[in-house]
């Protein structure tokens, strides 16, 4: 019947809009990749696939999805555009098929101490309206149970011009707000250790300030508190006046003149608040959250015991909970409480609040609570902490594109997440997902895999088409898609043991155990089991015996602009300018892009970026330098027969040659540039932009950083996360290499080939939040696949075929 009716020429021709059902790039030259020409089919799921730094992002972010918003934010007027970023359009010949695309990555949330989940998600706001309107006693509107929003109260005189006649009324404005006074709405208090601040023995112009970036010549801060004239610059701050000392310690801004420039003096307890403890310790760089935990003890605040919200807002309560109880309650026990609140004037409200609540739950964060500061999630859980605002979106026939959605899940949970992207889906919407886990690759209707190697040997597509095709294919994907690790048939002795005594740290119920020594612990369970609450939290920062320190890697993203390279970040650079330095009798710091020796023309960033206004910035290479960085009297300069540029531009493994032997040896350097090799970072190059790394790139490098600190134990973090099913095997060895050195690793992880490969597991659960927080099971892999008690040995064994 249908045949016949296809053939029927009187049946209506095929309308033209439905012919456009791919997304075409043709030409795509973005970073890596090698005039990429894909075809991509819309309103289907495709996964993304090739060995980290084969050019997937590159690909789906740095192209479809930059374009995609750049067009976008071209149709918003000339005032809005001029607050947004202006990328240039990606290097590719034709991109065809787009639509509007929501990027889900895994981009930290804002680490401001005044965001927690419950405002990233809006979910704080619903609350908010259902008090105000539902508890009693009645307080006032949503502002009075908002943390963020202070208690106002004014009067005054206002004079009111109307017509040829004017009158003065006396007018008092008052706003109620939910904010603690005491702690100004950040739910702690902290006492500042003074002696860290400053050496009182010395004077403010013998450089009195112990206090990160504060040198003595500093124009806004040190020359403003010794030329402000309440302080004698010169006399030791020890024998300062009661005044002076309140001045310098506690004055109000105050507006003052130096050298003839108006400037702000404040005291510097208050400045120290806004300057270093108004953003949230994660977010802060390493030598600056030091410096704050030498000098500054947080405790929760004692007026709103660590609630953030003002004794009135505590007050207003809903069947005998209030707004603070309930943004502390464990998300799933919230989302049954609300269940049970049934008012029909707010039914609406209610019910949208039910399916935000219902959606945290669904997409595995029922464990979290709302109150949880932003800053403190994962980047796992903050992608999924931004998929909520997605789930029950109208849109439909838009491009999602997610970056690895199962970073940071347990087997248990990665069936959930590809429900919720199958759903997307289904609803009408093309799905690109970057991915490295063969759970989530073999739900997809469409592979694109890229390689065939990394960096200069990536960049090209390997294969396209369906699963079954791929697993005969013969790429590096496919060659590995079916690999599973075996365990082990015997496991190392420990030489000891770390002790946790009491653990108590967020969900952990008094935990005691004991990690072994010298051998490969993996920290294994749900996600939010405690599994960083126990390691990171919990661990002794000595290893015991050995009375060497623990090393700690975790997954804060390194932070960089586009003049940081491998090079400058793990110190490589200093070694390789001394020696050019010595070998042509010359300064180092000729031979630095950011000091003496870069090019005028680029100052260093071997691009000129010409900003065009409303209009994409353009990034064109410096002629005067040839993107090369560096002045031209400078590249004169050799070592080894290669000037300063040609290095920078060598790949790892060809530097790790260069700096071993013959002339241009170089030991500082060539043991940095071996650990870059033994993480799997051979192929990068070392100048190469921080920017244009990907996630994977970007752990495997603060691991060989963090591989030089001398330490006992070390504490991984996922170190899987961005890794190809291929990659994970060169970890593996990693690890066997440091253990087999000496060390103590102790690894958290989801990937069952680390797991099948440690020597001692530590699994917990049996949930996560309060479910969770106990050791389930302590022994090797082989006796938790035998035992299969727990959600993680039924896993295992699964994956093992045990």
């Amino acid at each position: 019947m249908s045949k016949a009716k296809r053939s029927d020429p009187r049946s209506p021709a095929p309308h033209p809009a439905d012919g456009h059902d791919l997304i075409r790039v043709h030409g795509a030259r973005v970073n890596n990749l090698k005039d990429v020409s894909v075809e991509i089919p819309k309103r289907r799921l495709t996964v993304f696939t090739g060995v980290s730094g084969s050019g997937k992002s590159s690909l789906v972010f740095g192209t479809i999805a930059a374009e995609s918003q750049r067009m976008v934010n071209e149709t918003y007027s000339a005032f809005a555009q001029g607050f947004m970023p202006t990328p240039a359009r990606p290097e590719v010949d034709v991109l065809e098929g787009l639509t509007t695309a929501i990027i889900v990555d895994q981009q930290r949330l804002g680490a401001d101490t005044r965001s927690t989940v419950g405002t990233a998600t809006d979910t704080n706001a619903m609350l908010r309206i259902l008090f105000s309107r539902l508890g009693t006693p009645h307080i006032g509107s949503p502002n009075t149970f908002s943390f963020n929003v202070a208690s106002v109260r004014a009067s005054g005189a206002v004079t009111v011009d109307r017509g040829a006649a004017s009158r003065t009324v006396k007018q008092t404005f008052t706003r109620t707000g939910g904010m603690c006074t005491r702690c100004e709405g950040r739910g702690t208090v902290s006492d500042i250790d003074l002696t860290q601040l400053y050496d009182d023995s010395k004077s403010i112009a013998e450089g009195a300030f112990t206090i990160p970036g504060w040198k003595s010549d500093s124009w806004w801060t040190v020359r403003t508190y010794a030329e402000s004239g309440f302080l004698d610059p010169e006399k030791p701050i020890r024998r300062f006046t009661k005044r002076e000392m309140q001045d310098f310690l506690y004055r109000e801004p105050t507006k003052v003149k130096v050298e003839g420039v108006n400037l702000t003096y404040e005291g510097l307890i208050p400045k120290i608040q806004k300057s270093f403890l108004s953003k949230d310790r994660e977010a802060m760089q390493p030598h600056v959250r030091a410096f704050v935990d030498r000098a500054v003890t947080f405790t929760a605040c004692p007026d709103c015991d660590g609630t953030r919200l003002s004794e009135a807002a505590r007050s207003s309560r809903i069947a005998g909970i209030s707004i603070a109880d309930a943004c502390a309650m464990q998300i799933s026990d919230l989302a049954a409480w609300i269940r049970g609140v049934e008012e029909p004037s707010v039914a609406p409200l209610l019910a949208t609040l039910r399916q935000t609540l219902d959606s945290f739950v669904e997409i595995g964060l029922g464990y979290l609570s709302l109150d949880r500061p932003s800053g403190t999630l994962s980047g796992g859980e903050a992608q999924r902490v931004k998929m909520i605002r997605h789930l029950g979106s109208p849109l439909t026939d838009t491009t999602y594109v997610f970056d690895e959605p199962t970073v940071g899940l347990h087997p248990h949970d990665i069936q959930r997440m590809n429900d919720l992207l199958l759903r997307l889906r289904d609803k009408g919407n093309t799905v690109l997902v970057v991915e490295h886990k063969p759970e989530t690759i073999v739900i997809a209707d469409h592979v694109v895999d890229l390689g065939p190697g990394a960096g200069t040997a990536g960049g090209t597509v390997c294969f396209e088409g369906g699963v079954e095709e791929l697993r005969g294919s013969d790429t590096v994907t496919g060659r590995h898609f079916a690999d599973r690790a075996t365990l082990k048939k015997t496991v190392r002795e420990s030489t000891g043991t770390l002790e946790i005594r009491g653990a108590s740290t967020h969900n952990l119920r008094d935990v005691d155990v004991d990690i072994p020594l010298g051998v490969l612990v993996v920290v294994t369970g749900v996600a939010g089991s405690g599994k960083s609450s126990l390691v990171h939290g919990s661990l002794p920062r000595r290893s015991g015996d050995a009375g060497e320190g623990v090393v700690a890697v975790g997954q804060e993203p390194i932070r960089g602009s586009r003049r940081s390279n491998p090079a400058t970040y793990t110190g490589l650079l200093d070694p390789i300018r001394k020696a050019f330095a010595r070998a042509n009798g010359v300064k180092p710091a000729l031979f630095s892009a950011n000091s003496e020796g870069a090019c005028p023309g680029c100052n260093g960033a071997g691009v000129l970026y010409t900003d065009l206004g409303m209009m994409a910035g353009v990034a064109t290479t410096c002629l005067e330098c040839d993107g090369k960085r560096f002045e031209a009297s400078v590249l004169e300069y050799r070592f080894g027969g290669r000037d300063i540029s040609e290095v920078l531009a060598m790949p790892v493994s060809e530097a790790e040659e260069f700096f071993g032997s013959g002339e241009a040896r170089t030991p500082a350097a060539h043991a940095i540039l071996r650990r870059l090799a033994d993480v799997g970072l051979g192929y990068l190059s070392l100048g190469q932009p921080l920017t244009t790394l990907s996630g994977g790139e970007r752990q495997r490098l603060k691991l060989a950083t963090h591989m030089a600190e001398k330490g006992g134990v070390y504490v991984l973090d996922e170190p899987t996360a961005g890794l190809h099913l291929a990659d994970v095997e060169q970890l593996l060895g990693l690890l066997d290499r440091l253990v087999d050195s000496g060390k103590s690793v102790i690894v958290v992880e989801h990937h069952q080939a680390v797991m099948a490969h440690a020597d001692w597991i530590v699994d917990l659960g049996p949930g996560a939040g309060h479910e969770g927080g106990r050791i389930v099971f302590e022994g090797t892999p082989a006796d938790l696949v035998a035992d299969r008690s727990t959600l993680t040995g039924q896993h295992l064994a699964a994956y093992v075929d045990a």
